[in-house]
């Protein structure tokens, strides 16, 4: 009983004391993906005192980390004590962002999923749970998670929704497991976590193909939204399994930094909060957009639905993330497709080559 009284003592201080970006100083754990520079980016925007950007470089290349003489990159697994030790606990935010990338990845190497995935969250959670500084944790957890597995008409997914025990990939078990994790730490420690919930994020400083080779195609063909646009700029089909029937919640990832920047500022201590668009769109219509920005020779290809995926329709509902942190994603589809295809025509050259890396294993 005293244990738990003294955790919501601290969760009550620590919502009285939340901190602005401005001085703060700033722990990003998965800070070179395409997330997570971006995120840099934005703190960096609003003066942060200092970032550190720790990054194993799995799924991300060290060049996309920016380059500031506030940012301080630590390159190495954050499950590594050394890496730990290097970093410390006197952080007064930290944005945990690591991740073994994708459901598919996740199914073809389960093991490597529960490392990057799920004992990051536990690991981090350990280490900053006494810490006197930290006024929020910010966990990067999975919409696909909670939403319903439903080839019917989809429902915009709740963050109360229930979640079902048989789900789709270890990817997703991950995710839900971290939340668990963290919700133990905060009862027992007043470690003070918000969960942010993605949806399927799309934009600039995503790279096909960064990182190490991770057994499938997957290690390339990582997101729907990047691929193809790499396809329609080469000229190559769109693939639409599904005959792209499926929906996603697409949301621009301006708009879900600031949605990160909302969960670490405004957030209430232990809430859960959906960083989504609230606009469902089905793939082939993402992928008509994008033909159309493009002006692209390609064409789509109509394929078999894939046999793992249960959840063909899903997008997530905004009312909570908007009257309680005042989050609401204002970039349209059409607007955030033709400023990621603007991106990728730009930076066509060190993505051919992040692919390129990969050529030996699949063709």
């Amino acid at each position: 009983r005293n244990l738990y009284a003294s955790s919501y003592a601290r969760r009550r201080i620590m919502n009285d004391q939340r901190t602005s970006i401005e001085g703060a100083r700033v722990l990003v754990v998965g800070g070179a993906g395409f997330v997570g520079s971006n995120l840099v980016l934005r703190l960096l925007a609003e003066n942060a005192a200092g970032v550190c950007v720790v990054d194993n470089l799995l799924s991300a290349e060290e060049s996309n980390i920016p380059v500031d003489v506030r940012v301080t990159k630590v390159i190495g697994s954050i499950n590594d004590r050394a890496v730990l030790s290097e970093v410390g606990t006197e952080w007064d935010l930290v944005f945990h962002l690591a991740t073994y990338h994708g459901n598919q990845s996740s199914i073809a190497n389960p093991h490597e999923d529960h490392e990057h995935n799920l004992r990051s969250t536990l690991v981090i959670a350990d280490h900053m749970k006494d810490s006197t500084s930290l006024k929020t944790l910010v966990y990067a957890s999975a919409g696909c998670t909670v939403a319903e597995k439903t080839y019917g008409e989809a429902h915009a997914t709740s963050e109360d929704d229930p979640i079902s025990l048989y789900l789709d990939s270890p990817y997703q078990i991950s995710k839900i497991v971290g939340e668990f994790y963290l919700n133990y730490f905060e009862k027992s420690s007043g470690l003070p976590s918000v969960k942010a919930r993605f949806q399927n994020v799309y934009g600039p400083r995503e790279i096909l193909g960064a990182g190490e080779w991770r057994g499938t195609p997957a290690t390339v063909w990582r997101n729907v939204t990047p691929t193809f646009v790499y396809r329609a700029l080469k000229d190559q089909n769109l693939l639409l399994e599904n005959e792209g029937e499926n929906s996603r919640d697409f949301i621009f990832v301006e708009d879900l930094v600031e949605g990160l920047i909302s969960c670490a500022t405004h957030g209430e201590v232990g809430g859960i909060y959906n960083l989504a668009s609230g606009v469902e769109t089905t793939i082939r219509e993402l992928a008509e957009a994008i033909l159309d920005e493009v002006k692209t020779d390609a064409e789509l290809e109509l394929l078999p639905a894939r046999s793992w995926d249960r959840s063909g329709r899903r997008f997530g509902s905004t009312e909570k993330s908007q009257n309680e942190i005042g989050f609401v994603a204002t970039t349209s589809l059409s607007e955030g497709i033709r400023r990621t295809v603007a991106w990728t025509k730009g930076n066509l050259e060190n993505i051919d080559q992040a692919v390129k890396k990969h050529s030996k294993y699949f063709q």
